[in-house]
């Protein structure tokens, strides 16, 4: 999924409309249900992005699936079907997230373990993240087994790589040269 300028363009309008209806909030929940849907099934997934599917067939269908949505949600849904642009459904619910966390003193600081992390580990690690950060802080755990062990911390554009696969990587090159 490419994050595009119309995508950031429309999270931005209806970021704006949420927050001037007061109803920023359960929008910013329905373009997190609607980016994880989208994420996790394949086929809503292929289906949004299929040309040959008409735009009134997919409105309907989306309005179907994500019937519980706010009116400000099914706004863009009908804005996406007039203008012919369900394709970036996906990168429009990232981009409002994003711009919702950012306007309301939210930063994510990404996790990348080799195992889930448990909640008291969770726990522990947003304590010595918030003292790295005046910002309010979000932990989003991303598994990757290859790092082997260890946990790459990435927050804004800073990151922090405490992995074993890191530590190998240097080891190796230390050893070559």
């Amino acid at each position: 999924m490419a994050s595009t300028r119309a995508a950031i363009r429309y999270a931005k309008a209806i970021l704006d409309l949420a927050n001037s209806k007061g109803v920023a909030e359960a929008v910013n929940n329905d373009m997190k249900s609607i980016a994880s849907a989208i994420e996790t099934n394949t086929e809503l997934s292929t289906f949004i992005q299929n040309p040959t599917t008409t735009v009134e067939v997919k409105e309907s269908a989306l309005l179907e699936v994500f019937a519980d949505v706010n009116g400000v949600t099914k706004g863009l849904f009908h804005l996406l079907f007039e203008n012919k642009r369900f394709e970036i459904l996906d990168a429009i619910a990232v981009e409002y997230n994003k711009l919702f966390d950012e306007s309301n003193g939210v930063e994510v600081a990404k996790v990348t373990t080799a195992i889930p992390m448990d909640a008291a580990l969770e726990a522990k690690v947003l304590a010595k993240v918030a003292t790295l950060s005046d910002k309010k802080i979000t932990i989003e755990n991303v598994v990757d087994p290859s790092i082997i062990g260890g946990f790459i911390l990435r927050i804004g554009d800073n990151q922090y790589n405490a992995s074993v696969a890191n530590r190998l990587q240097v080891l190796k090159r230390e050893l070559s040269n």
